[in-house]
């Protein structure tokens, strides 16, 4: 590892921790200061490792990580929605018909939306950052809650979970970069699993509050958390400009002074080796860290962890358990969100291939036990009828250990895989990809389990489930520990990686900022 630090500065940098530099630096500041493009500046900071004489601070990192996925909890309370709301919709509460066909296109029509902005959100992250692209989405959040919330006739109501499904796909994309870019590596699993954490939150959020409101107050409720989303994340970022971004996230005795020389100093270089987005999709090492990141998009999806969510009230009564369908939506959402919350924990200690490992495994014998209990109750009900145990018991394990890794892993490695330069347009492309399969997994379930039958159904999810695990095992390295820098020499094949280093003790700068 090279070193731009003065030889008598190097036993201070001994006892240092290596820190990642990341997207610290807002695009409309930068360009103040330095008149350079954001995706240059960016791609620069996410280069550079950073060796430090003092301990950086953590905290603010979490502070900024948890209001950055505030959004992930209105985005979760948009995917909960379906689940209390289907029965009185289809029973006529807003006084208008809702045929089961109908709703099952509210309830895909957000999926559908999803979809539609993932790409466009790539563009929109490099020209304006992250933090502005989060703040935005709010408006298009309120105007989905507000069509659906005044609805008049079912046509309204896809309008606005299409238009809701626009900012929950959007954050899907934006936050997770966020939150892994802000983060020093040695936290950055446990930040950008805070998404999925919030995501698991939101949603039983929205199975509680439905136990006892109506579908208007129901829907009201989710409308107003957008605008304090927004509140909070504004008055986080007030007034903070490039200096302060930095100093309040790594702490007040970071010393910004060189990494902003290194920033001056490498500005021409960069500017000079900058591709085209077709040409950075087509370098190798962005086509490998696309292949994995849309391969757990598949397997995360094709697990069929959205039918079990949107349809885990009518598993319950199929099942016969005697248990209110109320009750188990949030026996369902207090799993989820106590099994993310380990992940959390875990993600930067055991790894992100043993999460998705155990996950997938574990998963795919849930499946399996789901399958069995279905398929003898379609041909012989008197022989489950002691068994209602059985289908509850694997319904808990895998929305368990999908939470551990399969939910939170492939949307933390989506924001770790790619380069900067390319990651806005690359991420959005994985993301696209996911909701376009919980799409047709949403709207074919119904279909899969009348022309399959229910346990054939679930079956067919185990063996894909088994076959994500294998994907894992064979292509999906482990990035636990690693910057982002050393995570794409490491997709090259090239351990060794090169990063440029910083020295940000205090007695390691002149007056006027200068590397010694």
């Amino acid at each position: 590892m090279s070193s731009t630090t003065s030889s008598e500065s190097n036993h201070k940098m001994a006892s240092g921790s290596n820190e990642e530099s990341s997207h610290l630096l807002e695009s409309s500041v930068r360009a103040e200061i330095y008149g350079s493009q954001p995706a240059e500046q960016q791609n620069l900071l996410n280069k550079m490792v950073h060796t430090t004489g003092i301990e950086s601070k953590t905290f603010p990192q979490y502070v900024a990580a948890l209001s950055a996925t505030g959004g992930a909890f209105a985005a979760g309370t948009l995917l909960g929605w379906t689940s209390p709301a289907q029965n009185r919709l289809t029973g006529g509460e807003y006084g208008f018909p809702v045929s089961n066909a109908a709703f099952s296109w509210i309830g895909s029509a957000m999926t559908l939306g999803a979809a539609f902005i993932c790409i466009p959100i790539g563009f929109l992250i490099n020209m304006i950052g992250r933090k502005l692209t989060m703040l935005l989405l709010v408006l298009p959040f309120t105007l989905g809650w507000a069509l659906l919330i005044w609805a008049q006739n079912v046509e309204m109501m896809y309008a606005a979970r299409f238009i809701l499904g626009i900012s929950g796909g959007a954050f899907c994309v934006t936050a997770p970069m966020y939150t892994g870019e802000i983060a020093q590596k040695d936290i950055r699993g446990t930040l950008g699993s805070f998404f999925q954490l919030m995501i698991t939150a939101g949603i039983l959020f929205i199975y509680a509050i439905g136990a006892g409101l109506d579908v208007f107050a129901m829907s009201l409720v989710c409308g107003v958390i957008p605008l304090i989303f927004g509140a909070i994340f504004v008055s986080k970022s007030k007034n903070e400009s490039a200096v302060k971004s930095i100093q309040w996230l790594r702490g007040k005795d970071y010393n910004y002074n060189p990494e902003l020389e290194e920033l001056k100093a490498t500005e021409e270089q960069i500017k000079q080796n900058s591709v085209s987005v077709g040409t950075a999709l087509l370098r190798p090492v962005t086509l490998k860290a696309l292949a994995i990141s849309l391969g757990l998009m598949f397997f995360q999806q094709l697990c069929g962890i959205n039918a079990v969510i949107f349809y885990s009230t009518d598993i319950f009564k199929d099942a016969e358990t005697g248990i209110d369908e109320n009750l188990s939506t949030i026996v369902v959402g207090v799993m989820q969100v106590i099994a993310t919350f380990v992940s959390v924990m875990v993600v930067d200690k055991l790894g992100r291939r043993l999460l998705l490992l155990a996950s997938a495994i574990v998963m795919a014998l849930s499946t399996v036990a789901m399958g069995v209990y279905f398929y003898m109750k379609d041909n012989d009900n008197a022989s489950v009828a002691n068994l209602g145990w059985l289908p509850v018991s694997a319904l808990c394990v895998f929305i368990i250990m999908f939470s551990i890794g399969f939910g939170p892993v492939p949307w933390l490695m989506m924001g770790e895989l790619f380069a900067s330069d390319i990651k806005g347009v690359a991420g959005s492309i994985a993301g696209t990809s996911n909701w376009v399969l919980a799409f047709i997994v949403t709207k074919t379930f119904v279909n899969m389990k009348e022309a399959l039958g229910s346990g054939q159904t679930f079956w067919l999810f185990a063996g894909i489930t088994l076959l994500g695990a294998v994907f894992v095992f064979l292509f999906v390295p482990e990035t636990k520990g690693k910057s982002l820098n050393e995570i794409q020499k490491l997709l090259e094949g090239n351990s060794n990686s090169t990063p440029i280093v910083v020295n940000n003790s205090n007695n390691s700068s002149n007056d006027n900022g200068n590397v010694n």
